[in-house]
C-alpha cells in the first residue's frame, strides 16, 4: 500500500489563517466606524437630514432668528435698568495738587511762605425719592417690551420652523413625483411590450406602435424633469440649513392624517388669546399704555436727596485733615416748558389707540388664518381619501383595458388614456398627503404650539 507523504500542522501553517482572519475583522471595524462616522449619508454620498435636525439647524443659522434675540436681549437689559432706577447712585472722588512754598500775596504784592498743598477724597450719593410714579410705569413698560419680544420670537421661530419643513417636505413629494414617473416609464414599457406582442401576430396597426413608443418617451421626459425639480428642491433645503451641497431628507415614520388634540372652538379660542403674534399686539398696547402714564407722570414734581463725605489734608499724609459730610434734598417742578409735556401726552395717547386698533387687527387676522388653515386640513384629510380611491379605481380601470386591449376589444388609445389617469391619480394621492402636512404645520405656525 502506497502511504503519502504526510502533511505537518505546526505554527508556520496556522499563522497565516490567523493573520488573515485578523485582517478581515480590521477591516470590517473599519467600515462599521466610517458608517458611523458618515451617518446620516445616503448610499450615493449624499447628506442626509431628518426634520428635526432642519428644523434645528435652521434656528442656528437664521438671521431673523438672531435679530429677535437680540431684541429680546436689548428688553432684558432696559427691565434691568428700569429696576435700577429705584437704587441710589454712589460716586467718589480724589484730588490733589502741589504748588512752591512761596507764593506771591496779591494784595501787597511780596513773596510769602507757606504750604499750599492740598489732597482730598469725596463720597456722594444721590437717590430720586418721588419722580411721579414713572419708575413704577418704567417698570411694566419694559416688562410688556420683554413679553411682547418674547412673543416676537416664538412667532419668528415657528415661522422658520414652517420655512423648513416647507423645504423639507418639497423635496420628499418630489421625490415620491419622481418615484411615480419612473414608475409610468415601466408601465409606458410593458404597454410598448403587448403592442410589439401584437403586432409579430398582425393585431397591432403601425399606429398602436407609433402612440406606445410616443408614450415611453413623454414617460422618459417626464423622469428627466422630475429629476431636475428634485435636485433644485434639494439644493433649496440645503440652503435652508446651510449646507452648500443638495440635501436629501429622511422620510419620517408615517405622514398619515390623525386626530387633532384641541376641538375646532378651542383651536379659535387659542389663536385669539395664545397666538404669538397676538401675545405681542397685546403687549405692545400695554406698553403703550405704560408711555401715557409716563408723559402724565411729568405734571407732578420730582424729589430727590442727596448726600456726601469730603476729606480734605494740606500734608501728605492719611491721618489728621478735615472732614465734612452734607445732606440735601430738593424738589423741582417746571411750571411751564413750551407745552412739551402736553405735546408728549398727545403722542402717547394717540400711539396708544393705534395699538389697541393694531392689536384687535391682530386677533382678527389670527382667527381668520386658524380657520383657513383649518378648512384646508379638513379638506387635505378629505382628499387624502378621495385621492386614495380614485388611484384604487385608476389602477383597476388600467388592468382592465390592457386585458381588453390584449384580446382585441380596447384600442391602444384606451389604454394609454387609462395610463395617463392610473398616474395621475398616484401623483394626486402623494400631493394630497403633502398638501395635509403643511396645513397641519401652517396651523402649528399660527397657533404658536405643536399639535
Amino acid at each position: 500500500m502506497k502511504v503519502g507523504p504526510r502533511v505537518t500542522r505546526g505554527a508556520t501553517g496556522t499563522r497565516p489563517m490567523k493573520n488573515t482572519y485578523r485582517a478581515v475583522v480590521r477591516i470590517a471595524s473599519c467600515l462599521t466606524a466610517g458608517l458611523v462616522i458618515l451617518w446620516p449619508v445616503s448610499i450615493w454620498g449624499q447628506q442626509a437630514v431628518s426634520l428635526d435636525e432642519a428644523i434645528e439647524l435652521a434656528l442656528v443659522r437664521s438671521p431673523q432668528m438672531l435679530q429677535q434675540d437680540q431684541a429680546l436681549d436689548n428688553a432684558e437689559l432696559a427691565r434691568r435698568s428700569a429696576w435700577a432706577a429705584f437704587l441710589p447712585s454712589l460716586s467718589a472722588s480724589t484730588s490733589g495738587s502741589l504748588r512752591s512754598a512761596n507764593v506771591l500775596d496779591p494784595n501787597t504784592g511780596q513773596i510769602v511762605g507757606g504750604s499750599s498743598d492740598s489732597y482730598g477724597a469725596g463720597v456722594s450719593s444721590r437717590v430720586t425719592i418721588f419722580q411721579g410714579g414713572t419708575r413704577f410705569v418704567e417698570m411694566n413698560r419694559t416688562d410688556a417690551d420683554m413679553q411682547a419680544a418674547r412673543a416676537r420670537r416664538e412667532n419668528q421661530r415657528f415661522a422658520v420652523a414652517l420655512q423648513t419643513k416647507n423645504f423639507f417636505f418639497s423635496a420628499l413629494r418630489q421625490a415620491d413625483l419622481l418615484e411615480v414617473a419612473r414608475q409610468r416609464v415601466e408601465q409606458a414599457q410593458q404597454n410598448l411590450e403587448i403592442v410589439r406582442a401584437r403586432s409579430q401576430v398582425g393585431r397591432a396597426t403601425i399606429s398602436d406602435s407609433l402612440r406606445a413608443r410616443l408614450d415611453f418617451i413623454n414617460a422618459e421626459q417626464g423622469v428627466l424633469q422630475g429629476e431636475t425639480t428634485l435636485r433644485a428642491a434639494e439644493f433649496s433645503l440645503g440652503r435652508q440649513i446651510g449646507e452648500s451641497v443638495a440635501v436629501a431628507p429622511l422620510r419620517p415614520s408615517t405622514l398619515e392624517p390623525t386626530m387633532l388634540p384641541l376641538a375646532e372652538t378651542e383651536i379659535m379660542q387659542l389663536a385669539e388669546s395664545g397666538s404669538p403674534t397676538v401675545i405681542a399686539a397685546t403687549q405692545a398696547a400695554n406698553a403703550a399704555s405704560a408711555n401715557v402714564r409716563s408723559a402724565k407722570a411729568s405734571y407732578l414734581p420730582t424729589i430727590s436727596m442727596n448726600t456726601g463725605y469730603n476729606w480734605n489734608n494740606q500734608n501728605r499724609s492719611f491721618t489728621g485733615g478735615k472732614t465734612s459730610w452734607s445732606l440735601g434734598f430738593s424738589m423741582s417742578y417746571p411750571i411751564f416748558n413750551n407745552f412739551q409735556r402736553q405735546s408728549s401726552v398727545d403722542r402717547a395717547q394717540f400711539s396708544y389707540r393705534v395699538s389697541r386698533l393694531q392689536e384687535d387687527d391682530a386677533r382678527l387676522a389670527a382667527r381668520q388664518q386658524a380657520d383657513n388653515a383649518l378648512y384646508s386640513l379638513r379638506t387635505a384629510e378629505r382628499a387624502i381619501e378621495i385621492a386614495g380611491e380614485a388611484a384604487s379605481v385608476a389602477a383597476e380601470d388600467l388592468r382592465v383595458v390592457r386585458e381588453r386591449y390584449t384580446v382585441g376589444v380596447a384600442t391602444i388609445l384606451d389604454v394609454l388614456i387609462s395610463q395617463s389617469a392610473a398616474s395621475q391619480a398616484d401623483a394626486t394621492v402623494i400631493t394630497s398627503r403633502y398638501d395635509y402636512v403643511i396645513a397641519r404645520a401652517e396651523l402649528e405656525a399660527i397657533l404658536g404650539r405643536e399639535l
